[in-house]
């Protein structure tokens, strides 16, 4: 029947995990589901995820692609549903055109991070959310959050001390939402450089808690070096939540 390129949706808790990409010695979600997909497939399979979550991160809506022989799709999707572990659901599974690439075909990706904002803990969603016990000055977020919309260099908001690729990016929205106790704060781009999102949050929890001014934005864009940002926020807090593509010829 021939080859085919398969887009697969998945989604994950990050918690037991150390991260997306595949690893030597490692518990991965990217090893984890090539090693199924090859035992349904009985030939190795190689697979491209939209974005490589780190240690802990979580996801909503990860995007793959992946090469194999053309099979079934509800047979693939219903063998996948019963094989991976329960903390890895595959969400839909479809033929994908044929120069489909989950990572480099996308054109926006959204992340959002999670808050707890009270001394009181949250129990059930320890795992998924940052407890700050201090108050948060939200407005203050907000208006920083504004600060690094648009099209800028973020080289200053990478962790990877090496990157030589083109590190501008264009932040198309920050939006950060109380409900309660709880805050989140979604950032939608064209793509993200390593740990950008969580340094991103680290920079407005920074000024939310007082500990720097909004005008240091500008400063971090003018350095250019990581150490100007803020921390790099906890990991559990943060889930890759939706991918955008602009031709979506799925079937």
């Amino acid at each position: 029947m021939g080859r085919r390129i398969y887009c697969l949706t998945l989604s994950y808790d990050g918690t037991r995990y150390r991260g997306w990409q595949r690893l030597p010695n490692a518990e991965t979600v990217q090893g984890r589901v090539e090693a199924i997909l090859s035992e349904i497939f009985a030939q190795p399979i190689e697979i491209d995820g939209s974005g490589r979550t780190d240690a802990g991160v979580h996801a909503r809506m990860q995007v793959v692609s992946f090469e194999a022989e053309q099979l079934p799709i509800k047979k693939v999707l219903s063998q996948l549903r019963s094989l991976l572990p329960a903390d890895i659901g595959a969400i839909n599974l479809r033929y994908a055109p044929e120069r489909f690439h989950a990572r480099l075909s996308a054109t926006e990706k959204t992340y959002t991070y999670h808050i707890h904002n009270s001394a009181s803990p949250d129990v059930f969603m320890r795992k998924y959310r940052v407890q700050i016990v201090q108050r948060l000055d939200v407005e203050l977020m907000r208006q920083a959050a504004q600060r690094l919309c648009g099209t800028h260099d973020f080289i200053a908001f990478c962790s990877n001390k090496h990157y030589k690729k083109s590190s501008v990016r264009t932040i198309k929205h920050i939006k950060i939402e109380e409900s309660d106790e709880n805050l989140t704060i979604s950032m939608c781009a064209d793509g993200f450089l390593y740990n950008m999102a969580r340094i991103l949050v680290g920079t407005l929890l920074e000024i939310g808690l007082g500990k720097r001014e909004i005008d240091s934005i500008d400063e971090i864009f003018a350095s250019k070096r990581r150490e100007t940002a803020g921390e790099t926020a906890p990991a559990k807090g943060l889930c890759l939540t939706e991918v955008r593509y602009e031709h979506t010829d799925f079937r």
